[in-house]
């Protein structure tokens, strides 16, 4: 899977399936939702609602779909970070089926500040940890 030093596997389920036989457009961001919240768990206590002092928001969200999915195939989803800001990092996102790409896709996650309501700096040491892990793997 390149380069992305995470992996998250997923079977999809009758409840990712639309009308078409295969799975929705919508069910494919609880996939990157599931992905990122392991993966930010496996970096260390975090969570989407602390990162070590604040939360994050997803204000921007892209998908880039290649291939069906359907019932029953067994996933393999890539979660990495990229371009950190002052306030905000990408995480983008591969999804594999086999050796076939399914899906990419991009989310901007903005840190915030749940209690003030508002943006607020990343956490240095959440920013140092994700630096390490995206660059070294580990």
């Amino acid at each position: 899977m390149g380069n992305f030093n995470f992996q998250f596997s997923y079977r999809v389920g009758v409840a990712d399936i639309n009308y078409g036989g295969h799975v929705a457009n919508s069910a494919v961001l609880n996939f990157f939702q599931d992905a990122r919240i392991a993966y930010l768990a496996s970096l260390g206590p975090y969570s989407e609602i602390n990162l070590g002092g604040c939360g994050i928001i997803m204000p921007e969200a892209h998908v880039y779909f290649r291939r069906e999915m359907f019932l029953g195939d067994e996933l393999k989803i890539g979660v990495r970070a990229g371009k950190l800001k002052r306030s905000s990092f990408i995480l983008y996102y591969r999804i594999e089926r086999g050796d076939e790409l399914t899906v990419e896709g991009e989310t901007t996650l903005v840190c915030f500040d749940y209690q003030k309501r508002q943006p607020c700096r990343i956490p240095d040491e959440f920013r140092t940890v994700l630096v390490a892990f995206d660059e070294n793997g580990s």
